[in-house]
C-alpha cells in the first residue's frame, strides 16, 4: 500500500512550465523584462478586465490596492474574519483601522445580511468603512452584485480578495472582471489554482487605479512627463513622485504563470471532479459537505468539511491528528482573524463574530489539488470513512 504523504494542496508543474522558465534563464531579462507584461495580459484577457498589475505576492497586491483606493490614517477597512490575516493586515499597513463582518453559515463567505446590518449601525455612528474586502473563500464567489449595491449606497470601495478563486465564475462571468468591484486580487502561491512560486496580481478597469498601482509596485517612480517636475529631458530621467515599494514580480515567475494559465480551465475542471467524488463518497457520513450557491462556479481551491460532532464521538482535533498520522495532510482554514493575539490587543474577542467562530470549531480541509490521483483520493476517502464509522 502506498503510504507516501498526501498534502492538502500542491502545484502541478509540466515540462512546458519548466521550459518556459529555462527560456527566461537563457534570455536577456530575468526581471523587469517583457514576460511580466505577457503574464498580465494572459490574466486580463482570461478575466475580461482591462488592466492587470503583477506583484511579488497577494499580500503586496492587497497593500497597493488599498493604497490606490486612498486608504489611510483615520479610515476603516472591513473584511471577513474567515480568511488569512493578510486580508486584514493590508488595512493596518496603510494606517487604517480594521473591523470584520460575520460569515454566512452556508457558504462561509461574508454575509450580505450581516454586512447591511453593520452598515446601518456604522452610518448612525459615523464610522462607515472606506474599503470593503470580501473574500471568495475556498474558490466560491461572494454575492458581489449585492455587495456592489451596498457599496454604491454607503460609498465604500470594493476590493475582491480572489486569492482562492481564479478560474471561478460569478453569474456565469469570470471572477476578476471587476463588474462589481473596483479591484480584484489574485494569489499565485504554490497551493493555489495556478502558481508563479510566489506572486500576486491586482486587476481593475480603471485607468487611474492602474497607473497608481504600477507606480506603487516600483518605489513610486514614474517616467511620465505629465507627472514629473522641472527639466525632464533625457531618456534616462525618472522621478519618484510618491512613496512606493519594491513589489515587482520577476520574469522567471511571470513566465511560469503564463505557462500555467494555458491549463487553468483544466485545473479547475479536475478540481470539480475531485469535489464531486468527495461529495458522492462522503455522503451519509457525519460531515457537513461544502455547499455551492447557484450564482457561483467555484474554483475549488479548498474542499472544506465540517465534522458533525452531534452525530459522532470524534472531535475535530482527534480527526485531524488521526489523518495526519495516516500521512494525509489535512489542514484548517482559517483561525478567525479577530481571535489572533495581535488582534485581541486591539479589543477584539471571542463572541464578536459567532458564525465564523462556530465554523472554525469543526472545519477541516481535505486534500484538494489538480494533480491528485484517483488512488490518492481513494486513500483519503477510505481513511475518513474508517474514522467516522467506528
Amino acid at each position: 500500500m502506498d503510504d507516501t504523504f498526501i498534502p492538502y494542496g500542491r502545484q502541478s508543474i509540466s515540462e512546458a512550465d519548466i521550459q518556459a522558465v529555462v527560456d527566461i534563464l537563457r534570455s536577456d531579462f530575468l526581471t523587469q523584462g517583457p514576460a511580466v507584461e505577457h503574464f498580465e495580459r494572459s490574466i486580463s484577457d482570461y478575466c475580461g478586465v482591462t488592466y492587470a498589475v503583477a506583484v511579488n505576492s497577494a499580500t503586496s497586491a492587497l497593500h497597493i490596492a488599498c493604497l490606490a483606493a486612498g486608504l489611510g490614517s483615520g479610515d476603516i477597512l472591513w473584511t471577513s474574519p474567515n480568511t488569512f490575516v493578510a486580508s486584514a493586515n493590508c488595512g493596518l499597513y496603510c494606517g487604517a483601522s480594521v473591523d470584520f463582518v460575520d460569515i454566512d453559515p452556508n457558504t462561509y463567505n461574508m454575509s450580505t445580511t450581516a454586512l447591511e446590518t453593520k452598515l446601518i449601525k456604522a452610518r448612525l455612528a459615523g464610522k462607515l468603512p472606506k474599503v470593503l474586502i470580501p473574500v471568495h473563500f475556498a474558490g466560491q464567489s461572494c454575492d458581489m452584485a449585492r455587495i456592489a449595491e451596498l457599496g454604491r449606497e454607503y460609498g465604500f470601495t470594493v476590493i475582491e480578495d480572489a486569492s482562492h478563486s481564479i478560474g471561478g465564475k460569478y453569474l456565469v462571468e469570470p471572477i476578476g472582471n471587476c463588474r462589481y468591484s473596483d479591484m480584484t486580487v489574485f494569489s499565485f502561491h504554490p497551493v493555489k489554482i495556478v502558481t508563479t512560486g510566489e506572486g500576486g496580481m491586482v486587476v481593475t478597469n480603471s485607468k487611474d487605479l492602474h497607473e497608481e498601482l504600477v507606480r506603487l509596485r516600483s518605489h513610486g517612480i514614474t517616467r511620465d512627463p505629465a507627472l514629473m517636475e522641472g527639466d525632464n529631458n533625457g531618456a534616462w530621467v525618472y522621478q519618484q513622485v510618491e512613496l512606493g515599494f519594491n513589489y515587482r514580480m520577476t520574469d522567471l515567475q511571470a513566465a511560469l504563470g503564463t505557462s500555467q494559465m494555458n491549463r487553468l480551465d483544466d485545473f479547475v475542471a479536475r478540481r470539480h471532479d475531485v469535489a464531486e467524488s468527495y461529495n458522492q463518497q462522503l455522503s451519509g457520513l457525519p460531515l457537513i459537505l461544502p455547499r455551492q450557491n447557484t450564482y457561483a462556479y467555484s474554483a475549488f481551491h479548498l474542499y472544506v468539511v465540517r465534522i458533525d460532532t452531534a452525530k459522532t464521538g470524534i472531535t475535530r482535533r482527534q480527526f485531524f491528528d488521526a489523518m495526519r498520522n495516516a500521512k494525509i495532510g489535512v489542514n484548517v482554514h482559517y483561525i478567525p482573524v479577530h481571535t489572533q493575539p495581535f488582534y485581541r490587543k486591539m479589543g477584539f474577542s471571542e463572541g464578536m463574530f459567532p458564525e465564523a467562530e462556530s465554523y472554525y470549531e469543526d472545519a477541516i480541509s481535505l486534500p484538494m489539488f489538480a494533480s491528485m490521483t484517483e488512488q490518492q483520493q481513494e486513500r483519503v476517502i477510505k481513511t475518513v470513512r474508517s474514522l467516522l464509522t467506528k
